[in-house]
Protein backbone atom coordinates (compact mmCIF):
# COMPACT_ATOMS: atom_id res chain seq x y z
CA UNK A 1 0.00 0.00 0.00
CA UNK A 2 1.14 3.54 -0.64
CA UNK A 3 2.56 5.74 2.07
CA UNK A 4 0.42 7.97 4.26
CA UNK A 5 -0.19 11.46 2.87
CA UNK A 6 1.39 14.58 4.34
CA UNK A 7 0.47 18.20 3.68
CA UNK A 8 3.07 20.46 2.05
CA UNK A 9 2.86 24.22 1.49
CA UNK A 10 4.84 26.79 -0.51
CA UNK A 11 4.50 30.23 -2.03
CA UNK A 12 5.10 30.56 -5.78
CA UNK A 13 4.26 33.66 -7.79
CA UNK A 14 0.95 35.22 -6.83
CA UNK A 15 -0.26 32.20 -4.89
CA UNK A 16 0.39 30.13 -1.79
CA UNK A 17 0.14 26.47 -2.83
CA UNK A 18 -0.74 23.42 -0.76
CA UNK A 19 -1.04 19.73 -1.58
CA UNK A 20 -1.55 16.43 0.21
CA UNK A 21 1.15 14.09 -1.11
CA UNK A 22 3.07 11.06 0.16
CA UNK A 23 6.49 12.73 -0.18
CA UNK A 24 8.29 16.00 -0.78
CA UNK A 25 9.30 14.76 -4.23
CA UNK A 26 5.66 14.13 -5.17
CA UNK A 27 4.70 17.63 -3.96
CA UNK A 28 7.51 19.23 -6.00
CA UNK A 29 6.40 17.33 -9.12
CA UNK A 30 2.78 18.41 -8.62
CA UNK A 31 3.87 22.05 -8.21
CA UNK A 32 6.05 21.78 -11.32
CA UNK A 33 9.12 22.94 -9.40
CA UNK A 34 12.51 22.47 -11.07
CA UNK A 35 14.52 22.84 -7.86
CA UNK A 36 14.18 21.52 -4.32
CA UNK A 37 12.07 24.21 -2.64
CA UNK A 38 12.29 22.36 0.68
CA UNK A 39 16.09 22.56 0.66
CA UNK A 40 15.90 26.27 -0.18
CA UNK A 41 13.45 26.91 2.66
CA UNK A 42 10.63 28.01 0.32
CA UNK A 43 8.40 25.02 1.09
CA UNK A 44 7.52 23.15 4.27
CA UNK A 45 5.30 20.48 5.73
CA UNK A 46 2.18 22.08 7.18
CA UNK A 47 0.38 21.08 10.37
CA UNK A 48 -2.25 23.87 10.20
CA UNK A 49 -5.62 22.12 10.75
CA UNK A 50 -7.42 24.28 8.16
CA UNK A 51 -4.82 23.57 5.48
CA UNK A 52 -4.76 19.87 6.36
CA UNK A 53 -8.56 19.65 6.12
CA UNK A 54 -8.68 21.45 2.75
CA UNK A 55 -5.92 19.38 1.15
CA UNK A 56 -7.11 16.04 2.54
CA UNK A 57 -10.52 16.74 1.00
CA UNK A 58 -8.78 16.82 -2.42
CA UNK A 59 -5.56 14.80 -2.13
CA UNK A 60 -3.15 15.22 -5.02
CA UNK A 61 -4.81 18.43 -6.22
CA UNK A 62 -2.76 21.62 -5.95
CA UNK A 63 -4.83 24.11 -3.96
CA UNK A 64 -4.17 27.87 -4.11
CA UNK A 65 -4.89 31.06 -2.23
CA UNK A 66 -3.67 34.62 -2.85
CA UNK A 67 -0.15 35.12 -1.52
CA UNK A 68 -0.01 36.69 1.92
CA UNK A 69 -3.69 36.12 2.67
CA UNK A 70 -5.16 33.93 5.36
CA UNK A 71 -8.11 32.79 3.26
CA UNK A 72 -8.96 29.21 2.53
CA UNK A 73 -7.19 27.16 -0.10
CA UNK A 74 -9.21 26.50 -3.27
CA UNK A 75 -8.58 24.71 -6.53
CA UNK A 76 -9.14 27.96 -8.48
CA UNK A 77 -8.19 30.97 -6.35
CA UNK A 78 -8.57 34.64 -7.25
CA UNK A 79 -5.55 36.87 -7.66
CA UNK A 80 -4.48 38.92 -4.63
CA UNK A 81 -6.40 42.17 -4.22
CA UNK A 82 -4.37 43.80 -1.46
CA UNK A 83 -1.60 45.02 -3.76
CA UNK A 84 -1.02 48.77 -3.42
CA UNK A 85 -3.01 50.78 -6.00
CA UNK A 86 -1.41 54.12 -5.11
CA UNK A 87 2.10 53.03 -6.03
CA UNK A 88 3.14 52.39 -2.44
CA UNK A 89 4.06 48.89 -1.46
CA UNK A 90 1.72 47.22 0.93
CA UNK A 91 2.99 44.40 3.06
CA UNK A 92 0.67 41.58 4.00
CA UNK A 93 -0.03 41.33 7.69
CA UNK A 94 -0.20 38.14 9.65
CA UNK A 95 -3.45 37.26 11.31
CA UNK A 96 -3.57 37.82 15.05
CA UNK A 97 -5.53 34.60 15.44
CA UNK A 98 -3.19 31.73 16.21
CA UNK A 99 -4.06 28.33 14.76
CA UNK A 100 -5.18 25.76 17.27
CA UNK A 101 -2.45 23.40 18.34
CA UNK A 102 -3.70 19.92 17.80
CA UNK A 103 -2.11 16.89 19.33
CA UNK A 104 -1.84 13.71 17.37
CA UNK A 105 -4.27 13.64 14.51
CA UNK A 106 -7.03 11.10 14.92
CA UNK A 107 -6.18 8.28 12.59
CA UNK A 108 -8.83 6.98 10.28
CA UNK A 109 -7.41 4.04 8.31
CA UNK A 110 -10.35 3.99 5.90
CA UNK A 111 -10.09 7.75 5.32
CA UNK A 112 -6.33 7.51 4.85
CA UNK A 113 -6.76 4.70 2.33
CA UNK A 114 -9.33 6.71 0.39
CA UNK A 115 -7.08 9.78 0.43
CA UNK A 116 -4.12 7.77 -0.88
CA UNK A 117 -6.26 6.29 -3.66
CA UNK A 118 -7.56 9.76 -4.56
CA UNK A 119 -3.97 11.05 -4.67
CA UNK A 120 -2.91 8.23 -6.98
CA UNK A 121 -5.92 8.89 -9.22
CA UNK A 122 -5.08 12.61 -9.42
CA UNK A 123 -1.43 11.80 -10.10
CA UNK A 124 -2.46 9.48 -12.96
CA UNK A 125 -4.71 12.25 -14.35
CA UNK A 126 -1.81 14.73 -14.29
CA UNK A 127 0.50 12.22 -15.98
CA UNK A 128 -2.10 11.54 -18.68
CA UNK A 129 -2.44 15.30 -19.24
CA UNK A 130 1.37 15.64 -19.53
CA UNK A 131 1.51 12.82 -22.10
CA UNK A 132 -1.33 14.42 -24.07
CA UNK A 133 0.43 17.80 -24.09
CA UNK A 134 3.73 16.17 -25.12
CA UNK A 135 1.99 14.37 -28.01
CA UNK A 136 0.47 17.69 -29.15
CA UNK A 137 3.93 19.37 -29.01
CA UNK A 138 5.45 16.48 -31.00
CA UNK A 139 2.69 16.72 -33.60
CA UNK A 140 3.25 20.48 -33.92
CA UNK A 141 7.02 19.91 -34.22
CA UNK A 142 6.45 17.40 -37.03
CA UNK A 143 4.08 19.78 -38.81
CA UNK A 144 6.64 22.60 -38.62
CA UNK A 145 9.37 20.30 -39.89
CA UNK A 146 7.27 19.32 -42.92
CA UNK A 147 6.59 23.00 -43.67
CA UNK A 148 10.31 23.80 -43.41
CA UNK A 149 11.20 20.88 -45.70
CA UNK A 150 8.55 21.96 -48.23
CA UNK A 151 9.85 25.56 -48.16
CA UNK A 152 13.42 24.29 -48.57
CA UNK A 153 12.41 22.21 -51.60
CA UNK A 154 10.67 25.23 -53.12
CA UNK A 155 13.77 27.34 -52.47
CA UNK A 156 16.09 24.76 -54.05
Amino acid sequence: MARKLKVFQTSLGFFDLAIAAPSMKAALEAWGADSNLFHQGAAKESKDPDVVAATMAKPGVVLKRPVGSNGSFKEHADLPTHLGDDGSRSTPTKSTVKPKKSGARATDPEGDRKAVLAFEKEEARREKQRRKEEAAREKERDRRQRVVEKAQEALD
